[in-house]
């Protein structure tokens, strides 16, 4: 019988996995809050940064626009656009290169047809629909039929997908923002700072992926108990 959001799954599968993933933010905000304050000595800003490495990947009509908030930066595919938040578009840190770095990371990749990536964009809608509607889908196996519970753990199996193909593309992208930067961009004793910000942040990742395969063992505990 399912035991409800405190039920021993729960425990087992997904107290360990959201406790690692709070400390994975934990870890990139006080990392990127230390080298916000670190200069990177280059001078340049990340958005001077980004248009330079865009520049010489022969990618000069994508735009970088800046947006609110703080680790709001990405890259839009859909759009092609560049978005920085404040820090990181004004910023002239190791922490705002690095970031600025990583994001046009993603823009060659769109723009070389880089597999995994396009694999995850395919991916995102059915990975989104599934992470909303999954626990519907259980209910209505608990009422109805196991059968609606087998529909729920097969959308979410999207999700977790969506999770492990992201960790290659966000891996990537920190390798190609690394080799951007070594190429005379910030000075040699500013690369080291520069990757432990990018691990920082890799680490949100791993940690998002733990949880989604923790809650796929919960929902299929779930799915045996209800059999």
């Amino acid at each position: 019988m399912y035991t409800g959001i405190y039920g021993s799954s729960w425990m087992i599968f997904v107290l360990p996995a959201i406790l690692f993933a709070g400390y994975a933010q934990m870890k990139v905000k006080t990392t990127f809050s230390q080298y916000l304050k670190v200069p990177s000595e280059s001078g340049m800003t990340g958005a001077q940064i980004a248009r330079h490495i865009l520049d010489r990947n022969d990618l000069g009509d994508i735009p970088i626009e800046a947006v609110r908030g703080n680790l709001t930066d990405h890259y839009d595919p859909g759009k092609r656009v560049i978005r920085l938040s404040q820090n990181v578009y004004s910023g002239s840190s190791i922490a705002s290169v690095s970031v600025a770095a990583h994001e046009v990371g993603h823009a060659i990749q769109h723009a070389e047809g880089y597999f995994p990536l396009i694999l995850r964009n395919n991916i995102a809608p059915i990975a989104s629909f599934g992470s909303r509607l999954v626990w519907v889908f259980i209910i209505l196996g608990f009422i109805i039929s196991p059968f609606f519970i087998d529909v729920g753990i097969a959308l979410f199996l999207a999700a977790v997908l969506f999770q492990i193909v992201t960790l290659p593309v966000e891996f990537n992208a920190s390798k190609r923002a690394m080799r951007s930067l070594e190429e005379g961009l910030i000075p040699a004793q500013s690369i080291k700072p520069a990757k432990k910000v990018l691990n920082a942040a890799a680490l949100t990742y791993v940690a998002a992926t733990i949880v989604a395969l923790a809650e796929l063992l919960r929902l299929l505990a779930i799915s045996g108990r209800r059999r």
